[in-house]
């Protein structure tokens, strides 16, 4: 089922919702802190695994380096965050928990360069393991996010379900043209791609993985030349 990663990711939310909402009192952060760094050591993990797939190692250098030029010049990644800013500002005048929870979260599980990688992964290879993680994740942040600003955050699956759907069916449709060696160096790209965002979530070093979102497609056409 091509939507299944996304369809558990929402699940997650829902579910790390209601159970934060109970917990009123909020869950402890060393708890929360834990997990989500425990995560990340995982997702690094699982960014070596897809690397490591790759069969032509160029292919991989050349499709980061000059995805970098291209990120750096669009600055996908300021893009990424004026739009949740915007988004966020429009929306601030809806008082109330429920509205707050449901802004917030729905900004933070899809405004990401996980949520973009993940249903581009499930779209071409069927593999929904990146998706997985986030779930997660998302599931232990919208636990502690709903136990200070309530059910709101369980509301949020609904956008991040047809978000990353949506890219999800999207990419299903160009997988039927692309080659088994370009989906592997693609998925090779995007596990360099994914240890950047552990090394984020372990707050090692501040990369701007938002940017390297182009380097996933750029094997497409180098592959064409080989």
């Amino acid at each position: 089922m091509i939507l299944l990663g996304s369809i558990v990711n929402a699940a997650a939310i829902i579910l790390g919702g209601i159970v934060g909402s109970v917990f009123k009192k909020g869950l402890p952060k060393r708890f929360g802190d834990l997990v989500v760094a425990s995560l990340g050591f995982f997702t690094i993990m699982l960014g070596i695994s897809f690397a490591m797939k790759t069969e032509h190692p160029l292919v991989v250098i050349f499709s980061l380096l000059i995805g970098a030029a291209l990120g750096e010049w669009i600055d996908i990644e300021k893009r990424m965050d004026n739009l949740g800013n915007s988004v966020q500002s429009k929306l601030k005048g809806f008082k109330g928990n429920f509205s707050q929870g449901f802004v917030t979260s729905s900004l933070l599980f899809c405004v990401g360069s996980m949520a973009i990688m993940g249903a581009l992964q499930s779209g071409l290879a069927s593999d929904h393991s990146t998706l997985y993680t986030k779930a997660v994740m998302d599931g232990v942040i919208g636990a502690v996010f709903a136990s200070t600003l309530g059910i709101g955050v369980a509301a949020s699956a609904l956008p991040v379900l047809i978000y990353q759907g949506t890219i999800t069916l999207l990419a299903s449709f160009l997988e039927p043209y692309l080659s088994t060696v370009v989906v592997t160096e693609m998925t090779a790209v995007g596990g360099i791609l994914l240890m950047g965002v552990g090394t984020n979530i372990l707050e090692l070093k501040k990369i701007k993985v938002g940017n390297l979102i182009p380097a996933i497609f750029i094997p497409i056409i180098i592959m064409m030349f080989m």
